[in-house]
């Protein structure tokens, strides 16, 4: 299938219009593309779940405060990768989490990083939660923090146009209990 990548002016846009317009895209890689159904909106200016709350600015959060269109991938529980993509302006720290995929290019590539093995011996259990969390989609995509800074243009890893999403979904963003108000945000936008 030929890819073609979405254009800068994309990532530019407010960060909740990106989120929800990432669902149904395809992020690719090497012969792996995957379509995104789930993602979550994180705003530093007013958001205690945003890394760069406040303006927390440090080595790990710089690539939020980056011009949209790169990707900012860091480490949770000091050992799976979540992967964002950088939306707004420069110095306007934003991104969105993709939170899930489902596989429409390389089955057996994607089983292999997750499972380590091919896609047809999976077990039902394991098809159905295969990219169902941010971890899963990284390991899926077999990508680490090596490709932190990037841009969503590269040929490395990029962000194609996939289809239209036409209903979707609202629900607040999981895991973040700690971030007392912001935990209530209606900010993770999924396919309906």
């Amino acid at each position: 299938m030929d890819y073609k990548r979405l254009k800068k002016e994309f990532y530019l846009q407010d960060t909740h219009t990106v989120a929800k317009g990432l669902l149904g895209k395809y992020i690719v890689r090497n012969n792996i593309a995957l379509e995104i159904t789930e993602t979550e909106s994180y705003i530093g200016s007013i958001d205690k779940a945003c890394h760069a709350y406040g303006g927390r600015r440090t080595a790990r959060t710089e690539p939020l405060f980056a011009e949209g269109g790169i990707f900012y991938i860091y480490l949770i529980y000091g050992m799976y990768c979540c992967l964002n993509v950088i939306s707004e302006g420069k110095d306007v720290p934003c991104g969105v989490l993709i939170r899930g995929a489902e596989i429409a290019e390389g089955y057996d590539e994607v089983s292999k990083n997750r499972y380590n093995k091919p896609y047809g011996l999976l077990s039902p259990y394991q098809k159905k939660n295969i990219l169902n969390g941010p971890g899963k989609v990284c390991m899926g995509l077999g990508i680490d923090r090596s490709q932190n800074g990037i841009s969503c243009l590269s040929d490395k890893l990029f962000i194609a146009e996939g289809k239209d999403v036409e209903v979707i979904k609202t629900g607040k963003r999981i895991g973040i209990d700690y971030a007392e108000e912001a935990k209530d945000f209606l900010w993770r936008y999924y396919k309906g």
